[in-house]
């Protein structure tokens, strides 16, 4: 329970493939620095990857190299107003309808959401504060005076998604989510421990792939 002996709600969704219909942060790396310098930069990573220097099938890797070669020394200001622009366009019609459906009605009935992705906040907060998100959990790359430097903290996937789900609770990794319900929406394998932490886990991926655990959808539960 919390102070107020109220349980506390909480909604987490993954983005690309769950409230998108699909992957984001391509695209948008892609229409930043132009697609020459973007079919470039995939050129590159494949050399990378023959001569070792990067695994291709790592996608840590293959994000952080894609980033530092295309959006590194780009400004802040310029990559969140770029962000704002492709949020406009994905709320158009990137998403999932069924999804978004859902997070409306855990939004109505006043529980905490918040999307824990991959893909990059700077369309991701715009599309967040568009539905009254409560936070926007995604990969922020490093700046230094406003300015990108290239570099990338640890990709939030897999067991990043819970440790900083859990630091957002103001919880340590080992602490149990006591007084917490928990909803957890993903379509992946880097969404799994993400569900392993909910009450209430839905899969929106092949049911081939469905955690143990979990609930295919759709149909899209009630609550």
């Amino acid at each position: 329970m919390t102070d107020s002996g109220r349980t506390r709600k909480i909604a987490a969704f993954d983005f690309d493939g769950t409230l998108s219909n699909k992957d984001t942060l391509v695209p948008f790396v892609a229409g930043v620095a132009g697609y020459p310098k973007a079919v470039a930069a995939a050129v590159s990573a494949g050399f990378a990857g023959i001569k070792g220097d990067i695994s291709p099938t790592d996608r840590d890797q293959l994000k952080e190299f894609m980033v530092e070669r295309l959006l590194a020394g780009r400004t802040l200001r310029e990559l969140e107003r770029a962000g704002g622009e492709y949020a406009t366009k994905l709320l158009d019609s990137g998403l999932n309808p069924v999804l978004v459906e859902q997070l409306k009605r855990h939004v109505a009935a006043g529980h905490e959401t918040l999307m824990v992705s991959a893909s990059l906040g700077y369309y991701l907060r715009p599309i967040a504060r568009y539905f009254n998100m409560s936070e926007v959990i995604a990969v922020e790359p490093d700046t230094v005076d406003g300015v990108l430097t290239g570099a990338m903290p640890p990709n939030v996937r897999a067991a990043e998604k819970r440790r900083l789900v859990k630091a957002w609770l103001g919880l340590g990794e080992e602490e149990p989510l006591e007084g917490i319900e928990m909803w957890a929406y993903g379509n992946s394998s880097g969404d799994y421990e993400l569900l392993e932490m909910a009450n209430h886990a839905f899969w929106v991926g092949k049911e081939s792939k469905r955690p143990t655990g979990s609930t295919q959808i759709p149909p899209m539960p009630s609550f």
